[in-house]
């Protein structure tokens, strides 16, 4: 007799009066709606011709971008499924440096195949199986398909840079910001003990300037601080100087307690003066005693102290950033201090410093055997510009250290997924079961990025997709698609170069992803999620909305 039977028939109700859930299929719909619903949303930004977002945030700040983790960290998303998908992109970001939008129209393209086999009742555990085989599959082959390239190999870096870039705001000057790019990682990059090539972005600062074009962007040795002297009568410049970095600040210590101090006469209150004013004449005096020419402070400075300093003719800046004064350590070689007490010539570095009058920074080379650092100064004629100029250049930074230090590289334009699609298809061969149609949903949606390259171009991405199979059934491993004209042409020899390492990571995380929403085949949600009346925030219509749980779809709802 069942549990039900003895029961008199009624079910056993275990959860609380206002939770929800939601099994099977409906639970498999709804988390694949949410994903596709986000992969949709970045899908016409990919490629040179993919199209910008405008990102209006609650405080009324508007970010207009094309760079898809950017655009879904902004994103006011509502729903775990979705955010499970925005993870894919933070974690493409954080592995790869670039790629994320494919990572996420790859991983939401596996769901909608998974759907159609869903309709075919192939279960779930067989088309995870056969995601896993397919992604392994596609790994190895990017591997083999890949070429090799050092870190002198300059100008297939300054491609891959390039090609990074293309598409985004840093695209009009990428010629000039590639070799920065590529020019900056070789300067940070060295080889260990054991033959392994390390880049260390640590040592490269990335600083933006409005009011000139992004062409007029350069590298620097050493660092960049947008600040100006403390003192109009300080010098603006010190070569071969010692630098001081300080943490504390230059003013009379405040005392813990709260304290009245009463004053009967003129007298008594200059004493009071006079006292504070050699406390100040003292941490000057330490800190010229040091042999400091330059002095950066993190915290304040008294004016009394900043007269005090300028009559030693010691150059100082207050109010630097932390980032700066720790960057500024790097480049010195100096330490950061603490307690002006302990000021003395061994914490103190060496550097040439120059403050420009027009720009309104100073400039630090740093001059000691052990010193690290260069600065890219980015430059552009609007903070929108500069904004997004910042975030292309750190794609292309990052996913050109990874090259340098992966040694892989590939090529573009859709070349390299019809490649691994061709030969996922005929590993499809190999595989047994239910699997196989698996390994074969899995190599359609790697071809989902040729068809939206082209789509984002106003091509027909059919006849694209037609054309592109056709060159690499003749062999043609590197034939991808040229946007700008339409033709399918060898992008390899174009210069249409990406990370192997990117790609790679790419595929890992669609296909994980793909995997871990399918697992699920319950959802059970604690409280009333539905948002029935609230039609502002995009109601249960949204493409999260479903049986009842429209809530949990509903912040996907306003933004689609």
């Amino acid at each position: 007799m069942s549990q039900q039977q003895r029961m008199g028939g009624q079910p056993m109700i275990i959860l609380g009066e206002d939770s929800q859930r939601m099994k099977d299929r409906d639970a498999q719909s709804h988390n694949i709606a949410a994903a596709k619903a986000v992969a949709e949303a970045v899908r016409s930004t990919l490629g040179p011709k993919g199209m910008d977002k405008m990102l209006v945030s609650s405080m009324g700040d508007i970010t207009v971008t094309n760079d898809g983790v950017t655009i879904l960290q902004e994103m006011d998303i509502d729903n775990p499924t979705a955010e499970m998908i925005v993870q894919v992109a933070e974690t493409q970001e954080d592995e790869a440096g670039d790629g994320t939008t494919t990572a996420v129209s790859i991983a939401g393209e596996l769901l909608k195949n998974a759907e159609d086999l869903l309709e075919q009742d192939i279960h779930p555990t067989a088309m995870i199986k056969g995601f896993h085989l397919a992604s392994e599959c596609a790994r190895e082959e990017v591997d083999n398909v890949a070429n090799d390239v050092d870190s002198e190999d300059t100008d297939l870096l300054r491609q891959v840079a390039e090609t990074s870039m293309t598409g985004k705001g840093a695209e009009l000057e990428k010629d000039v910001l590639a070799r920065l790019v590529v020019d900056a990682v070789q300067a940070v990059t060295v080889e260990a003990d054991d033959g392994e090539t390390i880049v260390d972005l640590e040592y490269v600062n990335v600083e933006t300037q409005t009011g000139r074009s992004a062409g007029e962007s350069e590298l620097l040795n050493g660092a960049v601080v947008d600040k100006s002297p403390a003192h109009e009568e300080m010098p603006v410049s010190a070569g071969d100087a010692d630098v001081l970095l300080v943490d504390e600040a230059i003013e009379i210590e405040d005392t813990d307690a709260d304290a009245n101090l009463q004053l009967d006469s003129p007298d008594q209150l200059q004493t009071f003066i006079d006292k504070e004013e050699e406390q100040l004449k003292a941490k000057v005096d330490a800190i010229a005693e040091a042999g400091a020419d330059v002095v950066f402070c993190q915290k304040g400075i008294d004016d009394l102290a900043e007269h005090f300093l300028a009559k030693q003719g010691i150059l100082a800046a207050s109010r630097v950033k932390k980032s700066d004064l720790s960057f500024l350590r790097e480049v010195t070689g100096g330490d950061i201090v603490s307690d002006l007490d302990a000021v003395g010539e061994a914490t103190l570095g060496s550097a040439s410093v120059e403050y420009d009058e027009a720009d309104e920074l100073f400039y630090v080379e740093g001059l000691a055997d052990e010193t690290h650092g260069v600065t890219l100064l980015l430059r552009g004629s609007t903070e929108h510009v500069v904004d997004e100029l910042e975030r292309g250049i750190g794609d292309a930074l990052d996913v050109v250290a990874q090259t340098v230090s992966d040694g892989r590289v590939l090529a573009g334009g859709g070349a390299i997924e019809v490649e691994v699609a061709r030969r996922v298809r005929e590993y499809a061969d190999s595989v047994s079961g239910r699997e196989q149609l698996a390994v074969e949903a899995f190599a359609d949606a790697l071809e989902l990025v040729p068809r939206v390259l082209a789509e984002n171009a106003g091509l027909d991405s059919i006849d694209t997709l037609v054309d592109l199979r056709a060159a690499h059934d003749d062999g043609d491993e590197t034939a991808g698609l040229d946007v700008f004209t339409g033709d399918v042409v060898d992008t390899f020899e174009a210069g249409v170069v990406e990370s192997a390492h990117a790609k790679q990571q790419g595929i890992s995380s669609a296909a994980e992803a793909a995997n871990l929403v399918l697992k699920i085949d319950d959802i059970i949600a604690a409280g009333d999620l539905s948002t029935e009346g609230e039609e502002p925030e995009g109601g249960a219509g949204g493409p999260g909305g479903a049986g009842g749980m429209g809530g949990m779809g509903g912040g996907m709802g306003g933004m689609m």
